[in-house]
């Protein structure tokens, strides 16, 4: 009997699976194709979200194997235009991150892009990231801030959210 093999899926397969080999390395954690936000720990989850060097790595490793660009590791050998390219997605990924610490800490509702896969924002970034970047989590109805926050207008209102940005990190810290 002849057995049909899948090629495209079978590379797909085996790109996520390196591009994630740090990430299961680091966290002890099964990684792949369908990893949401929402499927992180929070240990992981808090680590990626204080943006600090170590968890840049991390992000940073994920888009360049993804892309075709190496590893995390070769960050300071891209060109100027890659850099900037792997910085915008870090950057949009990081937000996510951040979004999803303040969804699990019932600050907000919903956030734009938290259906999508990892690997899909990555592959599908020129896509997806745009629509997503103009709109703004919901602010939870059981948030101190809330009736501040629905006076505002949609400008101001992604303001008030992102200064609350330090606050759930340090707040997703004590969990």
């Amino acid at each position: 009997m002849t057995v049909v093999i899948d090629l495209s899926a079978r590379r797909q397969d085996l790109l996520v699976k390196r591009a994630y080999r740090n990430w299961g390395a680091r966290f002890g954690e099964d990684f792949g194709a369908e990893t949401c936000l929402s499927g992180l720990s929070l240990q992981t989850l808090t680590f990626l979200a204080q943006g600090r060097e170590k968890g840049t790595f991390y992000i940073y490793d994920l888009i360049m194997t993804l892309r075709g660009m190496g590893s995390g590791f070769e960050f300071a050998d891209l060109s100027a235009k890659n850099k900037m390219d792997v910085i915008d997605q870090y950057l949009f990924i990081l937000d996510r991150i951040r979004f999803e610490c303040m969804k699990r800490l019932g600050w907000i509702e919903s956030y734009p892009g938290e259906d999508y896969t990892l690997v899909e924002i990555v592959l599908q970034f020129e896509q997806v990231a745009p629509g997503l970047q103009a709109e703004i989590p919901r602010l939870s109805s059981g948030h101190p801030g809330y009736d501040e926050y629905r006076g505002l207008s949609t400008f101001d209102r992604e303001a008030f959210v992102r200064k609350l940005i330090p606050k759930a990190l340090k707040a997703i810290q004590d969990l």
